[in-house]
């Protein structure tokens, strides 16, 4: 994986960042996106020290911001390797009946319409034989009680990404479901604040399974990735 150049977006911090701390470790270079430009250019800050980083601001939510920052990628590089899509976001445990229209409208248009409109733009630039990966959660398959936004919008980005499987099986561009479950991140400030993320696994843990699926030989992929928790399901 010696100087591929993987786009991740969400590579500030949680899953996204270990991602990015991973494939530093290999070797490839980075381009990293996120909403909070202070929180950005301290990943970048720190990814730096293992591999050359380009840290771009960038809303996955908004269709000119997507283009804007693929405008600035264009002008830097023809091609992409690995894209991980990786950023997302949740609401707090609230019944149906309850979930406002603007956290189903956050929740759904982050986690969901953001990967399609940044796959959809990066598409062009990926290189035959290379790899994408949306790090979605095991909500992706199984329904949980008070989190309709947030399932909606995962079983609506698993279809997505084995829609776009099928699609890229021609250029050998291999495409990864990853199902973590409860992954100690900062998206549990938001969901369940009293979770307890002693019991998680790490998202390093997620970003190791992810390079060994990506380091497979080239006639060999991995399509789901899930990593859970030793205990099951909190």
């Amino acid at each position: 994986m010696q100087n591929k150049l993987a786009l991740i977006t969400g590579g500030s911090r949680g899953i996204g960042f270990a991602i990015a701390h991973a494939l530093a470790d290999e070797g490839c270079n980075l381009i990293i996106s996120g909403r909070n430009q202070a929180r950005l250019s301290r990943a970048a800050k720190e990814l730096s020290k293992k591999t050359r980083v380009t840290a771009l601001p960038g809303d996955v939510r908004d269709p000119r911001s997507v283009k804007h920052m693929f405008t600035s990628i264009s002008r830097k590089v023809k091609t992409l390797d690995i894209l991980i899509n990786s950023a997302g976001i949740a609401h707090a445990f609230r019944p149906t009946a309850e979930v406002s229209v603007k956290e189903w409208t956050d929740v759904i248009t982050t986690n969901l319409t953001g990967t399609f409109l940044v796959t959809q733009a990066a598409l062009p630039l990926m290189r035959r034989g290379g790899a994408i990966a949306n790090i979605l959660s095991m909500s992706a398959k199984r329904a949980f009680p008070n989190l309709a936004a947030y399932n909606a919008s995962k079983f609506g980005a698993l279809g997505f990404t084995n829609t776009l499987r099928e699609e890229l099986r021609q250029q050998r561009i291999r495409v990864i479901a990853v199902l973590p479950g409860s992954t100690d991140t900062p998206i549990w400030k938001t969901i369940w604040p009293e979770a307890p993320r002693n019991k998680m696994i790490r998202a390093e843990t997620v970003a190791e399974a992810l390079v060994a699926a990506l380091k497979l030989p080239p006639e060999s992929t991995v399509e789901e990735l899930a990593i859970m928790p030793t205990g099951g399901p909190l």
